[in-house]
């Protein structure tokens, strides 16, 4: 329940709330058919429309914000596909944020191990990048030590939630050498070099992915680009923006900025569709502080995702399946939400993928309905991402696909846990789209 009265509460939403965003909404109803929860639930106040007119209703003083107001913030994924539906641009993305900014000043609802999780991984872990890679040694060593093994026989991990228990399943081999340890912070164009890019790590990415960031760099440098990885970046910041944690996500991208800036660079990439979304939007995110609105916006204009930016940018790549595979490999594709809602990036990523020669490409149904995945969504909110995945999973077996492939890392493992549950036995597997490209790139 709340820590304090719901009057209190009230008046937090009210003073953060953006009212003219509020007022904006039309309720129309155009965002029903984009938003999964509704479209999972058919309950008004699972829609955009729903939770806008719940928040109005607060701050008009129509009700009261009660713990099941609290639980409809919380049940939104942040995917944002009703932006893009909406036809008065109600920035509902934010409106979402600022409610459950708001809510974290006062809730004290969450289950213990959430509590706990969060305090950790938010506050001490993600935002300092030596504790990051101090995570990856230990899950490298509980992998590679046969505790891994103890573990999944003894079921340790289901007793805290079962949800946690078949995320470990899918895990990727972690690292204790992230992307500059293992290729250093400036790497330079192959040929004639185009332009100078800042690579955008990631916490996470470089932890689980590390594969991957190498794979960014070079596919990068094959297509003309000097690659710079600014050592004092941090954590982008997303995952505590979404859940209400503002003033500690503004911190993070007030370190970014500063990072980039003196690496001096044309271009930042990210190769998360998650992390690019905050990065892109780190002017609004700063839009009250008079000091950074004008670095932020610097940094906002230059963030591409990797796909946009080797499209639209740099020299055209070929690729090719690779040797040793069959005729006939099919992939498919799965969009990041942030991505496709707000970086606005859909084309790019299947342009890549038709140039790969002698591989069909085929279109997924709903390939831009979010999968359950939403940052930590389908671990605090299982049933629902569960649900949503079920469904997704549907859409992927229609595809008879070999290669499920996205560009989002939490997109990334949502889909192995898809494929775990529903198709273990068919052949299928999931791929960042930079790990496909890299081992298809013919190099000149």
């Amino acid at each position: 329940m709340a820590k304090t009265t719901g009057a209190s509460l009230k008046e937090t939403l009210s003073i953060k709330l953006d009212y003219d965003q509020l007022t904006n909404c039309m309720r129309c109803g155009f965002c029903l058919p984009a938003c999964p929860t509704f479209q999972e639930t058919g309950v008004e106040a699972e829609s955009p429309r729903g939770r806008i007119s719940l928040m109005k209703a607060v701050v008009d003083g129509v009700m009261e914000p009660n713990a099941r107001f609290e639980d409809q913030m919380n049940h939104c994924l942040g995917c944002r596909a009703c932006e893009p539906a909406c036809p008065a641009d109600v920035k509902y993305g934010q409106l979402i944020e600022q409610a459950r900014d708001a809510i974290e000043d006062h809730t004290d609802q969450h289950r213990l191990w959430v509590k706990a999780v969060r305090k950790v991984m938010f506050k001490k872990v993600f935002p300092h990048q030596n504790r990051m890679k101090l995570l990856g040694k230990g899950l490298r060593m509980y992998q590679k030590t046969g505790l891994q093994t103890l573990v999944r026989k003894t079921g340790i991990v289901g007793v805290f939630s079962k949800q946690m228990s078949a995320m470990e399943r899918i895990l990727p081999d972690a690292s204790g050498k992230g992307v500059i340890e293992q290729m250093g912070t400036r790497i330079p164009a192959k040929g004639e070099k185009i332009g100078t890019v800042g690579l955008f790590r990631g916490c996470l990415m470089d932890v689980l992915f590390t594969e991957t960031n190498k794979n960014t760099v070079k596919l990068l440098t094959e297509a003309g680009f000097e690659v710079v990885i600014p050592e004092t970046q941090n954590c982008c910041g997303a995952l505590h923006a979404h859940s209400g944690e503002t003033a500690q996500a503004q911190a993070l991208a007030r370190n970014n900025i500063h990072a980039f800036q003196q690496a001096n660079v044309d271009y930042i990439v990210s190769n998360a569709g998650g992390c690019g979304a905050i990065l892109v939007e780190y002017d609004h995110l700063l839009h009250d502080d008079p000091k950074l609105s004008e670095q932020a916006e610097w940094f906002a204009k230059r963030v591409y995702d990797v796909s946009t930016l080797l499209m639209e940018k740099g020299r055209p790549l070929q690729f090719a399946k690779q040797k040793n595979e069959e005729d006939g490999v099919r992939v498919t594709y799965q969009e990041s939400c942030h991505l496709r809602n707000v970086m606005k990036g859909s084309g790019a990523p299947r342009q890549l993928l038709k140039r790969v020669s002698d591989i069909e490409f085929v279109e997924m149904r709903d390939a831009g309905s979010c999968c359950g995945s939403a940052g930590i969504y389908n671990l605090t909110q299982p049933d629902m991402a569960n649900q949503i995945l079920d469904r997704k999973m549907e859409n992927v077996k229609t595809t008879k696909a070999h290669y499920v492939l996205t560009s989002n890392p939490g997109c990334l493992l949502q889909m192995k846990l898809g494929i775990d549950k529903h198709a273990k036995n068919d052949g299928v597997q999931s791929v960042h789209i930079v790990d496909f490209l890299h081992d298809r790139l013919v190099k000149n």
